[in-house]
């Protein structure tokens, strides 16, 4: 395995980290015994890094019982889980969520704790104004968190001054060379790392949409680049060619995937794509592109949009409806929407006053694009479904 160096504290990771979400599950519960078999070969082939979040159903309860099974297991891992925001309405909901974490993960401290989902500064805002800030120090000194960080899901320009807003430890942000321009992308990984900050990948492969679902023409730019004719192995290389990311997330569901993965990590080294590979790399991307229907680069002139709506995340969604399928791009739009921060908005939200394409360097018709958002990825009654389904995460 390849390890790469945290910059703020010297630790070694693992260039690839085991994402727990996709557990492999029987009847729509985790199948504890296949997710025990990942998790240990992860183990043996050098992996040492663990994500979880509170939200993921069962998930947390699943790995606290595979340590359970497997003493010693614990500390070779660096394990990490995520806050909900939408429970967070008090600082004593931060340790309640904090501590039924550690119940159900069965241990005493969780190494790299995140914030999950964060979507704006307005989101960050909130969270301070509970005592955020003294609550993590606190929980510091008391050794149950190891080092704080955040997962992304706003706009790009919004994300620099969301690192300068706190002392972080690390940053999670979606990386792939589909989104060098979405959310953080290539922009935010230069900023953490010009700050000395550790990066967490995730979506490599875009939820699997850079492995078996690119069209037939980009599959073939990548076929014809001899040294890699694997798409998931050239993706996932991609990432690593940036000395910049630290961990690159998979959610590894079988042990045949985790072999090829942890396989390709093995020589993943940083600046070691091929020219070859690189031009295939983006080629393909022109290929997935030319689906795209919104020609949004997402630098973020457009926002703030005063009634909340987040502009290129709803195109990014948008175009990822077209380019990998109507139910990425409804999954996409949601995540982007700050359903998990508690304050959703949606396209449907836009009153077409027109800032956002006065300010659009692209010249883009903003609020006749949002409308088209809202016809193809949002069904109706969907603030009201989000709504009561950040009630239930609430409680």
């Amino acid at each position: 395995m390849q390890f790469r160096t945290d910059p703020r504290t010297g630790k070694m990771l693992s260039a690839l980290g085991l994402g727990c979400m996709r557990f492999p599950a029987t009847a729509g519960r985790i199948d504890i015994d296949a997710s025990e078999r990942i998790v240990l070969d992860a183990v043996e082939r050098g992996i040492n890094y663990l994500d979880t979040a509170y939200i993921y159903s069962g998930n947390e309860a699943a790995l606290g019982e595979i340590f359970s099974r497997n003493p010693g297991l614990r500390t070779k891992v660096n394990l990490a889980t995520k806050l909900p925001l939408p429970r967070c309405r008090t600082q004593d909901d931060l340790g309640a969520c904090l501590t039924r974490s550690l119940e159900r993960l069965r241990t005493d401290h969780v190494d790299h704790y995140l914030v999950h989902n964060v979507t704006s500064a307005a989101a960050w805002e909130r969270l301070a104004s509970l005592g955020f800030e003294d609550w993590v120090l606190h929980q510091k000194e008391a050794g149950r968190i190891g080092l704080i960080g955040f997962s992304y899901h706003g706009p790009e320009n919004e994300f620099a001054p969301l690192l300068d807003a706190f002392d972080w430890d690390f940053c999670q942000i979606q990386y792939n060379y589909m989104n060098e321009h979405f959310q953080a992308g290539t922009a935010g990984l230069a900023s953490a790392a010009e700050r000395g900050l550790p990066v967490i990948v995730m979506e490599p492969l875009l939820g699997g949409k850079l492995a078996s679902e690119l069209p037939r023409e980009a599959k073939a730019e990548l076929d014809a680049a001899k040294e890699s004719t694997d798409p998931v192995r050239l993706a996932l290389r991609w990432v690593w060619d940036h000395p910049a990311v630290t961990v690159a997330l998979s959610g590894m569901d079988s042990l045949e995937q985790l072999m090829q993965n942890a396989e390709t990590a093995e020589r993943a080294l940083p600046d070691s794509l091929s020219s070859a590979e690189a031009r295939a790399v983006q080629l393909a991307k022109e290929h997935v592109s030319s689906s795209y229907k919104v020609p949004c680069t997402g630098c973020g002139y457009c926002l703030p949009c005063p009634h909340g709506v987040n502009i290129p995340s709803c195109f990014g969604a948008y175009n990822a409806s077209f380019a990998h399928g109507r139910i990425q791009g409804m999954q996409q739009y949601i995540t982007a929407s700050g359903t998990m921060v508690g304050d959703a908005h949606f396209a449907s939200d836009c009153v077409r006053c027109g800032a956002c394409a006065r300010a659009c360097p692209q010249h883009i018709d903003i609020p006749r694009e949002l409308s088209a958002v809202r016809r193809r990825l949002q069904i109706p009654g969907l603030p009201a479904l989000v709504r009561l389904g950040t009630r239930i995460i609430s409680r």
